[in-house]
């Protein structure tokens, strides 16, 4: 039998110009994560699926985990995310840690589905939550978090937008205004959080199974339309949702404080999909018109470690797959070009006993932090420069017998032109101009 060498459905094989690519992007998530104090954490790739069941619903556990019974007769998953694996983890040093609780993750996650453009199987999530914080205030902490990472790319509010919703106001729409039950709630929710993917004739056609009377599917179409805050104030008074629901002018207030207005906008459609929200809702939304999706999302939750028998800790987290950050910084011509390796110089030799000094010399600049590149064999001069640009050394240095006779190497700056002989034992100045 013949092996494909294709990669499992819904899953990438990263060669190295794919690896850079996302080297790249995870470097900008640690540095950006950091600079707002918050600390890497991480956790096992197989957890038990009640897990799941408790933290993320039966949807998630039926339809889009991988799990398996394991030589112990326990039944485990491949995380499908990372969040109930953080509470979990949370709830070990709740007591003693000092709030509020900081830490960012960028997992590996898989998940069964129909594999799309932005969204795989298997992708790897920045993942940034804060415990314990005091409420809107970790909001924008959140909020100025993705925009920071975002804007260190390049991206700016032409480029991306933040959409937010309450889930509090959801339910108090759904229940306490329009007086359905928990379960029939649940799944117009479900389907409020599916709207911007199904043409309208669908969606309506998808609501008038709820059987809903004139005046609840009135005053639910009157919601769908909000479309701006200050749409949404009069929506609020109109029908007596107060700022228990959703202390929503002091939340427009700090955006303007925050300077945030340009980025924030309110999406009645926001809702999340996972059980476990119970504020704020959001997600970034690429502005590009081919590439229309979120990118990333995420919200604030209450409850996350009562299954742990903790006490209820508030909570607020994102989650941004590399998949849909990489199609958004190519959709705005935002990547840089990582086609080509990158090396500082081209060590090489024409002659074979020119090897040796040549391995000396690479080792001694690779202790000066200079990132060496060697061939492995003596090569003619028409094949040197174009394996330099091949590789993308920024240097080619040709160790020849006279040189070597004399202590003397000489460095050419395939950039400028710029040839420079050095004493063979002046590292210092060999590595100044090397790295210049």
């Amino acid at each position: 039998m013949t092996l494909s060498k294709l990669p499992y459905k819904g899953t990438r094989d990263l060669f190295p110009s794919e690896k850079r690519v996302q080297n790249f992007l995870f470097e900008k998530m640690h540095t950006t994560a950091q600079l707002f104090g918050y600390e890497p954490y991480d956790g096992p790739l197989l957890e038990e699926v009640d897990l799941y069941r408790a933290k993320s619903g039966e949807e998630l556990v039926n339809e889009q985990i991988y799990r398996f019974i394991d030589r112990g007769e326990r039944e485990v998953a491949i995380r499908p995310e990372m969040t109930p694996t953080l509470a979990r983890m949370v709830a070990q040093i709740n007591r003693e840690a000092p709030r509020p609780i900081r830490w960012y993750a960028i997992p590996n996650l898989m998940r069964y589905e129909r594999p799309q453009k932005g969204r795989l199987r298997e992708h790897w999530q920045f993942n940034v939550d804060i415990f314990g914080g005091k409420e809107n205030l970790a909001e924008f902490e959140i909020f100025s978090l993705a925009i920071t990472l975002l804007q260190s790319f390049g991206a700016n509010a032409s480029h991306f937008e933040i959409l937010v919703n309450h889930r509090k106001l959801v339910d108090c729409l759904l229940k306490d205004k329009m007086k359905l039950s928990d379960e029939v709630a649940l799944k117009l929710c479900k389907l409020l959080d599916r709207y911007k993917k199904l043409p309208e004739a669908a969606f309506l056609e998808q609501l008038n199974v709820f059987n809903l009377s004139k005046d609840q599917e009135g005053l639910f179409l009157e919601y769908l339309k909000l479309n701006s805050f200050e749409n949404l104030q009069l929506f609020l008074d109109a029908h007596q949702i107060g700022s228990a629901v959703w202390d929503f002018k002091t939340f427009f207030q700090m955006a303007k404080e925050f300077e945030l207005t340009s980025y924030l906008h309110y999406d009645p459609t926001i809702v999340r999909g996972l059980d476990y929200y119970t504020g704020i809702v959001f997600e970034i939304f690429d502005k590009h018109p081919d590439n229309r999706r979120a990118l990333c999302g995420g919200g604030a939750y209450d409850r996350l470690l009562e299954i742990f028998g903790e006490k209820p800790l508030p909570g607020v987290g994102l989650g941004l797959g590399d998949v849909t950050l990489k199609d958004f910084l190519q959709s705005h011509g935002l990547l840089p070009d990582m086609s080509r390796p990158t090396n500082d110089i081209l060590l090489t030799f024409q002659l074979d006993g020119g090897m040796a000094p040549t391995m000396r010399l690479a080792q001694a600049l690779r202790a000066q932090g200079v990132r060496v590149l060697t061939t492995l064999e003596a090569l003619k001069l028409n094949k040197i420069f174009p394996l330099a640009e091949k590789r993308g050394a920024k240097c080619v240095s040709i160790l020849d017998d006279q040189e070597l006779i004399a202590n003397k190497v000489a460095i050419k700056n395939l950039k400028t032109a710029q040839q420079v002989t050095f004493d063979l034992h002046d590292l210092g100045a060999i590595t100044k101009f090397i790295m210049d």
